[in-house]
């Protein structure tokens, strides 16, 4: 089914369960054990029905790309490095982020439900998507997590006060498990997720006009900023452009980016960013989460308690419109995914194209 989205662009709904079958096929003909194609299907989909296009199936070109070249692998598992119960240095030999970082949260989940905590430094990952999907199923294990990415030889982001390159887009995740009330914050510390650049491209909602920062410093919402030229089902590349994505909030996104950069790249021994000279190498993801038993403190009931009447208080502010609301991060996300089950999902219809390409190259279904 054709529409219009909010800002007038044409949009194509699919459904939900459509998608996943396309997208599995096509891992699965590139090379994908069929159950690591349906993983990497259902996380990719998931992110597209949370609202976070810019994790979904605009991912897959890319995805199947990655797989030719040899930068991710397929059938891959977590090596531990180092093991020190409440802790571990993990090793994730470039397989698909979406089979290596669940292996990473469940030693994590494992790990603190039974010791009260656990610090685990994931690196050498694929793509990881959406990391809000790991807040949430530490989560559903009663536990609180946080977690910090970084995306090793992709600078995409520019810092504070700069025009170059120096961050990737950095993602940040913290999961709070209140009772009835599970919270689940998640965002890039880029003004935006690259993916949402990709999504406009392809004709998707238009970016924020000072999404973008030109190399004389002026703004931009123009994706050729990022990719270069490109055609209307190309590859969006980010090396082809001059430009870079800004941080956001400022110096408050720019140094928060910086530490996820420091923790997830430089801890973990995956890699920051950059410096990159000459062709780029692998690129990878780190991740450093930190998961907390409540129970295993002993402040579970206080915890719960005080927090949901503070949470009841915050959300009891006047709102700043007539008719409007207040609403706790993984509220928005909880609307749209039951929505987008009932719909199906918006895709702009290049965006579709593109996948519907690559599926025939692979000799999908």
């Amino acid at each position: 089914m054709t529409e219009n989205g909010r800002d007038g662009r044409e949009l194509v709904r699919v459904p939900a369960g459509e998608l996943e079958r396309t997208a599995a096929g096509i891992f699965a003909a590139a090379g994908c054990e069929a159950d690591e194609a349906e993983r990497i299907a259902v996380e990719l989909v998931g992110a597209n029905l949370a609202g976070h296009d810019s994790h979904g199936v605009v991912r897959v070109p890319f995805y199947v790309s990655l797989l030719r070249a040899g930068h991710v692998r397929a059938g891959r598992s977590v090596e531990i490095v180092t093991d020190g119960g409440a802790f571990a240095l993990l090793d994730g030999q470039f397989g698909f982020g979406q089979t290596i970082a669940p292996q990473a949260v469940a030693l994590g989940i494992e790990r603190a439900s039974r010791d009260g905590i656990c610090v685990v430094a994931l690196r050498n990952s694929g793509h990881v998507g959406r990391v809000g999907a790991y807040a949430e199923t530490a989560l559903a294990a009663g536990l609180i997590s946080i977690h910090l990415v970084n995306v090793a030889g992709s600078p995409l982001v520019a810092p504070f006060g700069g025009v170059e390159r120096r961050f990737s887009t950095a993602p940040f995740s913290v999961g709070v498990p209140l009772p009835d009330r599970p919270l689940v914050l998640d965002f890039a510390t880029s003004l935006v997720a690259e993916g949402k650049v990709q999504v406009a491209s392809f004709g998707g909602p238009a970016l924020p006009s000072d999404a973008l920062v030109e190399p004389d410093g002026s703004a931009s919402s123009d994706p050729h900023t990022l990719y270069g030229e490109y055609g209307p089902t190309d590859m969006r590349t980010p090396g082809n452009g001059a430009g870079a994505i800004r941080a956001f909030g400022g110096h408050k996104g720019s140094g928060l980016a910086l530490m996820c950069e420091l923790l997830a790249g430089a801890f973990t021994g995956g890699g920051c960013a950059g410096p990159v000279d000459g062709p780029r190498g692998r690129i990878s993801n780190g991740m450093l989460s930190i998961y907390l038993s409540p129970r295993h403190f002993g402040t579970q009931a206080e915890f719960e308690q005080v927090g949901r009447e503070y949470v009841e208080w915050v959300l009891s502010t006047r709102p700043t419109e007539p008719g409007g609301e207040v609403l706790l991060p993984g509220e928005q996300e909880a609307r749209t995914k039951a929505a987008r089950l009932a719909d199906g999902v918006p895709l702009p219809p290049a965006e579709w194209a593109a996948i519907q390409e690559v599926a025939a190259e692979v000799g999908a279904a």
